[in-house]
């Protein structure tokens, strides 16, 4: 039995050597520029700014508002942190754009409506975007384009682009909480079924 185990341990080492191995992505270079995002579409956003003779704010900038204009985990109305490097001065400066409550947000309000606490979901667990005014300052500050021409990748996007399987497969298993949203609805559920 000892020599059994033994035998399907080995085989199990072996399999996990031969199969086992995580995704090796080839090392990316760039000679004057480089735009890397999790989404390839807002990557491209970021090399047509670079393209434009934008900075890297600039770039940062369009690939966020890209990211931003897809339906994902990320969208104009969340929030937005950022650390950029001032070569002038040889600081890193931190963009903090996480929003902030309405004023009328506070416990007595919610409790007002049978709330403990804010909800996970809906207009009530919203805080006022922090996104837009994040982008707006770093541009502002350290940007050498005008929004304008930052955003035009994105709302290029706007008027339709092909979604990856990982938003369709979001959709699809977040179906039910979509539902009970008639705008989202509408946007999201087009097609019967």
């Amino acid at each position: 039995m000892r020599n059994f185990l033994s035998i399907i341990f080995s085989i199990f080492l072996l399999l996990t050597h031969l199969f086992g191995h995580q995704t090796q992505k080839p090392p990316l270079h760039g000679k004057n520029w480089m735009a890397i995002t999790g989404k390839p579409l807002a990557a491209t956003a970021g090399s047509m700014i670079f393209q434009k003779g934008g900075n890297a704010v600039d770039a940062a900038c369009a690939m966020l508002a890209a990211t931003c204009t897809m339906w994902d985990v990320l969208s104009w109305g969340g929030e937005t942190q950022a650390l950029i490097y001032n070569p002038k001065t040889g600081k890193v400066i931190g963009i903090n754009a996480l929003g902030i409550a309405p004023t009328g947000a506070t416990p007595a309000f919610f409790k007002s409506k049978n709330l403990n606490y804010p909800p996970e979901y809906g207009p009530l667990a919203a805080v006022t975007p922090g996104t837009p005014g994040g982008l707006c300052t770093m541009l502002a500050e350290f940007g050498t384009l005008s929004l304008k021409e930052v955003l035009a990748p994105a709302i290029d996007m706007a008027k339709g682009y092909p979604i990856e399987a990982q938003t369709a497969n979001s959709i699809e298993r977040n179906k039910n909480m979509i539902k009970t949203w008639p705008y989202s609805k509408a946007i999201f559920l087009i097609h019967a079924g």
